[in-house]
């Protein structure tokens, strides 16, 4: 059982303005520290400090706002890998994208240079993506993916 998830007071609020309706949406998170994740069947990786974005879909009730709202909330019980990187990694900004899908989030930001950490991650029934979390370099770090 997870016991502490150290979202920002931001990303709480961007949260709670999503919208209820289905798409995608990015958690932003930062990593002070080398991170072991306790997966056996991704090898149980350890991510290195930095900035990391994870792209979820939410077509389930409540939408993109309920889906982001669970990954922020403290105390909850691993369900899907980005449970184990919120429980230790400081989310920092949230978006959502009505309508459309984690893997053009993804594509997105590999074009603009950012790096897939660990082949996998999050994207075990997807057919196209290596991954749905990814590490950002150089001065993209800090920027929502919607203003790129």
């Amino acid at each position: 059982m997870l016991t502490r998830n150290p979202s920002s007071p931001d990303a709480v609020t961007a949260a709670e303005a999503l919208p209820a309706v289905p798409g995608a949406y990015a958690l932003h998170y930062r990593l002070d520290a080398a991170l072991s994740i306790p997966v056996p069947r991704l090898g149980s990786p350890v991510l290195v400090p930095g900035t990391y974005v994870y792209a979820g879909s939410a077509f389930g009730p409540g939408g993109i706002r309920a889906r982001v709202l669970r990954h922020l909330r403290a105390g909850k019980r691993p369900h899907w890998h980005v449970d184990h990187l919120s429980a230790a990694a400081v989310c920092i900004g949230v978006e959502g994208f009505p309508g459309q899908s984690e893997c053009g989030i993804v594509a997105k930001l590999l074009c603009e240079g950012a790096e897939t950490s660990v082949p996998g991650f999050g994207s075990s029934d997807c057919r196209t993506c290596h991954a749905h979390l990814v590490r950002l370099a150089g001065p993209s770090q800090n920027r929502d993916i919607a203003r790129k």
